[in-house]
């Protein structure tokens, strides 16, 4: 990866799409700081430190920081997100959205537009929300000794600013695609959760190596030596579960177009382990996090059964032993990833469509007839690889909540955070080797 940004900068063209890539890092990073305007920023610190952390920190992981600050750019990309999340399903559900993806290039920016369209509109409704629904308990400053119509402009600039913050990290991350690297969101999200990185490992060697030093450094050696192990370890499963493929072996037959055979050509359909990427465990994160936001949001304390059925959805409460019984939720967790892995894969990869497509171009698995056994064999192995995929992913996923449950070892980023990261990089270096391999064949033909 270092020999490739190497090579890259001594490449006039890539060099300068990397400098305008970190120039839009440093804006983005900038504006994480930056406070939007009439908003108490100390109101929202404290509150957010009285809230489950479980349900809002991997919200601030992927914000860098910029929601606890409410600063201009606190919703982030995360209404891109869920808008993209909700076309890709709708082009399934819609055949008139699945058309325009077949359309081609044509197609995909009739989509693209009205993702952002549908961005905006999530970003307005998330913002008016937060200032309404805050206003009154202290989040807009003065908001309690202001007019009506001071309270409505108030809302008003608050709902304004951070729809605002939030189309504008879109129209960055568009940027970075078109004039940078490529990858523009993912490369977003990715620096938002790195920037809190050095924060976390700091606490965790204050929490475990530093307190211990002076008593017993043996054991302090040892605790930064299992931190070390574990997130190396952590690091080089993702990196064999995004890069494990299953190539499908495929047999084109001989056939005669005019005067010539054509045809016989071997090829390979690669079925990746890690079919559905990191949509499962955000999926599963998502559905135990929403009662305890809505709850939050609506003042309630958690008292009573509905309390009770919160501490089990909080991962605040699994793993750890004086509290056992609550580890129950994270079975759930473990089943909803399991879940979302096959059904996220069910509706993003159709065997049918590949064993007819096959069929017309004269292809065939060897062993297998065409047509429906084609698509029946590609089921069986799918269901195989994504019952491994699921596995690793909930071995990612659930791992740092052991370790915070036993040890106490509590960090904004975990499993999730670390498989966007990983697969971002690798998908961004490579990218960067293809462009500078285009660029090498544009030199050969023109010389």
């Amino acid at each position: 990866m270092f020999t490739t940004l190497k090579n890259a900068f001594k490449i006039k063209e890539i060099r300068s799409k990397l400098l305008f890539t970190f120039a839009m890092l440093v804006v983005i990073r900038i504006g994480s700081q930056l406070p939007a305007p009439g908003i108490s920023s100390d109101f929202f610190a404290s509150w957010f430190a009285s809230q489950a952390e479980g349900a809002f920190g991997f919200f601030d992981a992927i914000t860098g920081g910029s929601f606890i600050n409410m600063s201009v750019l606190a919703l982030n990309i995360s209404p891109y997100i869920t808008s993209s999340i909700i076309m890709q399903l709708l082009t399934i559900a819609i055949p008139k959205l699945e058309e325009m993806q077949r359309d081609g290039e044509e197609g995909r920016k009739k989509i693209a537009s009205i993702t952002r369209y549908v961005t905006v509109l999530l970003a307005l409704i998330q913002s008016i929300a937060m200032a309404i629904g805050f206003g009154r308990q202290g989040l807009l400053t003065g908001y309690a000794t202001m007019s009506a119509g001071m309270k409505v402009l108030s809302i008003v600039t608050a709902v304004a600013a951070l729809t605002a913050g939030s189309a504008f990290l879109m129209w960055v991350g568009e940027r970075i695609t078109e004039k940078g690297v490529g990858n523009g969101i993912s490369i977003v999200l990715v620096i938002n959760i790195i920037s809190r990185l050095p924060e976390d490992i700091a606490n965790l060697f204050e929490q475990f190596v530093i307190v211990k030093w002076e008593t017993a450094p043996a054991t302090a050696i040892l605790a930064a030596f299992i931190i070390f192990v574990v997130i190396v370890g952590m690091v080089v499963l993702v990196i064999f579960l995004n890069g494990g493929v299953r190539k499908i072996p495929v047999q084109y037959a001989n056939k005669v177009q005019g005067r010539k055979m054509v045809g016989g050509q071997t090829s390979n359909i690669p079925l990746r382990v890690n079919t559905s990427g990191v949509i499962p465990v955000i999926f599963a994160q998502s559905i135990l996090q929403l009662p305890i936001i809505i709850s939050s949001f609506a003042g309630y304390s958690g008292t009573g059964v509905w309390g009770e059925i919160l501490k089990y959805l909080n991962s605040n409460y699994w793993c750890n032993p004086s509290q056992i019984k609550y580890t129950a939720g994270l079975l759930v967790y473990v089943v909803l990833i399991v879940f979302f892995a096959y059904f996220y894969t069910s509706i993003t990869f159709n065997p049918l469509m590949i064993a007819d497509n096959m069929k017309r171009q004269g292809g065939f698995i060897p062993g297998i007839r065409p047509g429906k056994p084609t698509s029946d064999y590609l089921n069986k192995v799918l269901n195989y690889i994504v019952f491994v995929g699921a596995v690793g992913l909930t071995i990612i996923a659930v791992l740092p909540y052991v370790f915070s449950g036993v040890f106490g070892a509590s960090v904004s980023f975990g499993g999730t955070s670390l498989i966007i990261i990983v697969s971002v990089v690798l998908e961004t270096v490579k990218q960067i080797e293809s462009q500078m391999l285009v660029r090498n064949y544009k030199g050969f033909l023109e010389k």
